[in-house]
């Protein structure tokens, strides 16, 4: 059921107008009396920060960490609007505040679409009460507000973790312009777990900076990403591990569903580095590789170029000995201390035609090591980006 699953919340999705059609466009998830509980969100690095990311961080701020809904449009941004863009997205918390029986502080807003348009607020100004009006727990509920924030998303992207005693669901967006930190994506999570709101931002973090930080498709940063957790409270204290893992499963999971929904997609891959002189290190270089669009062409073809894999591990800025360096597919070794290696090329034929891929490279330096996950760069992916979406 998701974000309906954990005790205290409801959710909605409604069309109101902001993209063509009779495609659905505005989600709300609240929690069931309308108070506020404790929440926690990470938001975008880009300084081109979006009207509803600026509006959220203060309503945090003057909330003191707490919030009883989070309303969500697709279709547009909200990004590059100035004055005009806050005051909308101000607007927008306002009427779900109404609505829900909150204060607006106690509202989070997120926007996703077209960067640089005008909210049409007519359109929101009977869209949220409709949202509110529709408010419901179940399944379809959870369903109904995913698909409300799909843009070029193909599927709903829906999760729910349950350790017995407690549960975290959540339901995200996210298909391109995914790169760390975060990426055109949103996700709202809630929990019936207790925690105070400095712990959580701390959990949620820490969660986030292990799962949607490590995914990468294009290497492009959004100007809204945002990511809230909500925490009801409903199943009592948990022993905070507990809750950070529930949170780190549930992010790794919607961030996999991101990787396996991307424009264009054909196969997903991590990449793996071991070795390094620190996981810091490690992390940077799987991250060049993962950026490489020299990578993703070759993950588009199948082909294991390893050489492509090499001269990205010595141009990430960290400790590299081309002499030390090893590389494999699927666990198939093709470059071993810096030069290529005697293999079973039918084994990494294989490998490289299925739908997921292993690369792993060691560097040979110290205990350091990092993953990442990102995709193949295809034809398609230009196609859809070639225009404005």
């Amino acid at each position: 059921m998701s974000v309906t699953a954990p005790a205290g919340f409801r959710a909605s999705g409604v069309a109101c107008g902001i993209k063509a059609g009779p495609r659905a466009d505005l989600a709300l998830v609240a929690t069931e009396d309308g108070r506020a509980v404790p929440a926690a969100a990470v938001f975008t690095t880009n300084k081109a920060t979006a009207a509803p990311v600026q509006v959220s961080r203060a309503h945090l701020h003057r909330s003191g960490g707490r919030a009883a809904a989070v309303v969500l449009s697709s279709g547009n941004a909200n990004a590059a609007t100035g004055e005009v863009g806050r005051r909308d997205a101000t607007r927008m918390a306002e009427l779900a505040a109404e609505g829900v029986g909150c204060a607006t502080d106690e509202v989070l807003v997120c926007s996703t679409g077209l960067i640089g348009y005008y909210l049409p607020m007519p359109c929101l100004e009977k869209g949220v009460p409709a949202a509110v009006a529709d408010l419901a727990g179940g399944e379809e509920a959870s369903l109904a507000a995913a698909r409300a924030i799909m843009t070029t998303d193909t599927r709903a992207k829906l999760t729910l973790v349950d350790r017995g005693g407690f549960r975290v669901g959540g339901i995200a967006k996210g298909a391109a312009m995914l790169a760390p930190d975060m990426a055109t994506m949103l996700a709202v999570l809630t929990t019936d777990a207790s925690a105070e709101p400095e712990a959580l931002q701390r959990l949620l973090r820490q969660a986030v900076s292990v799962s949607f930080n490590r995914l990468i498709v294009d290497g492009c940063t959004s100007t809204n990403d945002t990511v809230a957790v909500l925490a009801s409270g409903r199943a009592g204290r948990v022993d905070e591990d507990s809750l950070l893992q529930s949170l780190t499963e549930a992010c790794h999971d919607l961030a996999e569903q991101m990787a396996a929904d991307a424009e264009g997609i054909t196969r997903t891959a991590v990449i793996r580095v071991s070795g390094a002189t620190s996981d810091h290190h490690a992390l940077v270089a799987a991250r060049r590789v993962a950026e490489s669009q020299l990578v993703q062409c070759s993950l588009h073809g199948s082909d294991p170029y390893w050489g492509r894999i090499v001269s990205e591990l010595g141009a990430a800025g960290v400790d590299f000995d081309p002499d030390r360096v090893s590389v494999a597919y699927g666990g198939v070794t093709v470059c071993r201390a810096g030069v290529a290696a005697e293999h079973d090329s039918d084994a990494v034929a294989r490998h490289m035609s299925a739908p997921r891929v292993e690369i792993s490279a060691d560097l040979g330096l110290g205990s350091g090591t990092a993953a990442v996950l990102t995709t193949d760069l295809s034809p398609e992916y230009i196609a859809e980006n070639q225009g404005t979406s």
